[in-house]
């Protein structure tokens, strides 16, 4: 394989391929603020995300690149056209799926383990998850709250709940073993080091002509 980056660019993309955690997704459901959508993104890729799941009415993505600061480059991004079929596939391969939303069932987020495989539904800003996340759903899961205001921007929720995942899985040792597999590996490594960097060099090109 030809590597068309710096040796150094080449050991923190190896590095952070090696902790990347497959079976800790996040499915983003019909999200449509740009700045939400892209500080979920942020996190996705400093927690350690590798796919993140969405569901979206509209054409184009939602990013806002001076939040995501280039972060869905580094997730691998899969749109989803109908999320109950979505979520049943994910639960059939063995994830529990864990919904932000407030019921006489809801748990604390930090009673969920999350060392599991998990995907964390997020839900619309204002209407929240929709029934089918709920049909589906093996935990709601709410953030403690004090204040007058009782509920958190999503892409906050996001950020407090992926961060406890991580917390577990760090205390586990999950992140000192690779996690994808070695096809997935070499897979975003060609990608990240020369497909990507081939392809917008010859977007540039035709861009000059």
């Amino acid at each position: 394989m030809v590597f068309l980056v710096s040796d150094r660019r080449l050991r923190r993309i190896l590095e952070v391929l090696k902790r990347r955690q497959r079976d800790l997704r996040v499915f983003v459901e019909n999200v449509k603020n740009e700045h939400n959508f892209s500080a979920i993104l942020r996190t996705c890729d400093a927690v350690g995300v590798m796919y993140v799941h969405y569901y979206y009415e509209g054409e184009s993505l939602p990013i806002n690149r001076e939040i995501s600061r280039g972060s869905e480059r580094w997730v691998a991004l899969v749109r989803e056209e109908d999320t109950l079929k979505a979520l049943r596939r994910l639960k059939e391969e063995g994830y529990q799926v864990v919904a932000t939303h407030l019921s006489a069932e809801s748990r604390d987020f930090r009673d969920v383990d999350y060392t599991r495989p998990t995907v964390i539904v997020l839900g619309n800003e204002d209407s929240g998850v929709s029934d089918a996340v709920l049909d589906v759903a093996d935990h709601n899961v709410i953030i403690p709250m004090y204040g007058m205001v009782q509920s958190l921007n999503v892409s906050v929720a996001n950020a407090l709940l992926l961060y406890e995942a991580q917390r577990q899985r760090l205390n586990a040792g999950m992140y000192d073993r690779q996690s994808l597999t070695p096809e997935e590996f070499d897979r975003f490594l060609r990608l990240w080091t020369h497909e990507r960097i081939v392809a917008e060099g010859l977007r540039r090109a035709k861009g000059r002509t």
